[in-house]
């Protein structure tokens, strides 16, 4: 069973993924900031990170880049989640790091697809 660490600032949203992609199978450790998903993706090593873009404390994009320049969790592969779909924002999330980037609002379907998509290209993980 796949981890997938959650950064997500809205408690509705944070919820919602993380019961959408419990029925989905997968072990969920939800954070509510960017700086808490770093720290806790230090200690637990999961093996998919979604970050919404706009969070206090810490945005997802800083810790895209603090995640991507640490030896421990550089490999683990990143999904934005965002409502901001301007071209130049998925740009900036890709060219990050970031596997891929989901803009709100998204179907569960549509997150729980993408989320395979990506351990499978990354990781082989089901």
């Amino acid at each position: 069973m796949a981890k997938i660490l959650i950064a997500e600032d809205e408690r509705d949203i944070r919820e919602l993924i993380t019961f959408t992609l419990q029925i989905a199978g997968y072990q969920v450790i939800p954070t509510s900031d960017g700086e808490e998903a770093f720290e806790t993706a230090k200690k637990e090593i999961p093996d998919l990170i979604v970050l919404d873009v706009r969070m206090p404390r810490m945005t997802g994009y800083e810790a895209c880049i603090h995640l991507k320049s640490a030896i421990t969790t550089k490999h683990i592969p990143v999904i934005f989640v965002s409502a901001k779909g301007q071209e130049g924002e998925v740009q900036t999330g890709l060219d990050i790091g970031a596997s891929d980037y989901l803009i709100k609002p998204f179907s569960p379907a549509q997150l729980v697809d993408l989320v395979q998509s990506v351990l499978n290209s990354v990781t082989n993980v089901p």
